[in-house]
């Protein structure tokens, strides 16, 4: 049986029903104007590691830190030589949550910045965490776990993941709140995450008919806007609370995504080729070298002679022969017929360029 009567025979028989989206929360589709975190780093030390912290002479700045917190604590340092290895000069970042409120615990990242080799076992010191105003928002401390493992020998190193970078779970304490008076809007906006206008039209269909009259208005592709003193009077919290959980059923796009790297392929259900033509083969070219070596008589006046010997072959792989594929298949179909006649990943993505460069692919085509 040919390859071509092969994949005309996979595309025609190969049909799935098309499934319907399944509806999702309005929650999962939006972020709601003014419920947001806020990003916090710090600069801090971590001590108490195993001789695979900073080298003090190529990382001056941990030796600063080391000197101003023993000088914080009553210890005077001034003019010491220290040349401790157990510590090391680290970023400590954060994500403070939206409405979260002094005495709280977040969660914390401890990168280190100089040299040092692990982080395993280290404790991080009272860290201050700054946000984008300058103003302290939290304070971390607390033991470090780190990502990874390594070990060393005299002639060789093993390293396993990445001990350089840990978490402290609740490793910071909320100190400062963000003044935000949720409870006093009268309007919010919600922004969809992909914009889109159809579903932006349905979500303001569903929020108007929970509350049966009009409180919500699409604006944009990307942005609905909802009237909270119409929504019955209640409290904003109440409001969202109410609305957060109505299922929609959204649109997307007609997408391909393809990673080179990996052979990877992911597409939507929406994406459809026209009446194209495809073909595809493989060519491959193989050099290859034995060189012989030739001794001379023995007895005999010579020299050992190198004889070069090389073998060069051109191999045409059997690939894909012409076929026609009709307009208005699914890119699924098309991929579920190549993958009948076990065509590789990466001639799979070499296919799907030339369709879209022939303009018979319809969708957004995204090469990573």
């Amino acid at each position: 049986m040919s390859r071509f009567f092969c994949l005309c025979f996979a595309l025609m028989f190969m049909m799935p029903a098309m499934a319907l989206a399944s509806p999702v929360r309005i929650k999962d589709l939006v972020e709601f104007d003014g419920v947001r975190g806020n990003d916090l780093v710090g600069y801090g030390l971590v001590v108490g590691l195993n001789g695979t912290g900073d080298g003090l002479r190529n990382a001056p700045f941990t030796e600063e830190i080391v000197s101003n917190i023993l000088e914080r604590l009553g210890v005077n340092v001034a003019g010491e030589q220290m040349r401790p290895k157990n510590v090391a000069a680290v970023l400590v970042t954060g994500e403070l949550p939206a409405f979260a409120r002094a005495g709280g615990r977040i969660d914390v990242t401890v990168s280190a910045i100089g040299d040092a080799k692990s982080l395993l076992g280290g404790t991080l010191i009272m860290t201050p965490l700054n946000a984008a105003d300058g103003l302290i928002y939290a304070v971390a401390q607390g033991a470090v776990i780190a990502g990874g493992a390594s070990a060393e020998g005299d002639a060789a190193q093993v390293v396993q993941g990445v001990p350089t970078s840990g978490v402290i779970p609740a490793g910071a304490r909320v100190e400062r709140e963000v003044e935000f008076d949720f409870a006093a809007m009268t309007s919010l906006r919600l922004a969809l995450r992909e914009p889109d206008f159809t579903t932006a039209g349905r979500v303001e269909a569903a929020i108007n008919q929970r509350f049966g009259r009009q409180v919500a208005i699409m604006r944009d592709a990307g942005t609905v806007h909802l009237d909270l003193g119409g929504a019955n009077r209640r409290s904003p919290a109440h409001v969202i609370a109410t609305i957060e959980n109505l299922p929609v059923e959204p649109e997307r796009k007609a997408r391909v995504v393809v990673d080179q790297r990996s052979g990877t392929i992911v597409m939507g259900e929406d994406v459809r080729i026209s009446r194209v033509a495809v073909s595809q083969g493989n060519l491959t070219l193989r050099v290859s070298e034995a060189p012989l070596a030739v001794q001379p008589n023995p007895f005999a006046d010579g020299e050992t002679v190198v004889v070069p010997r090389s073998r060069a072959e051109i191999e045409e792989e059997e690939g894909v022969g012409l076929a026609e594929v009709a307009g208005g298949t699914s890119l699924s179909e098309v991929v579920e017929g190549l993958n009948a006649l076990g065509v590789q990943p990466r001639d799979m993505i070499d296919i799907l360029k030339s369709i879209k460069a022939a303009g018979a692919l319809h969708a957004e085509f995204v090469v990573r």
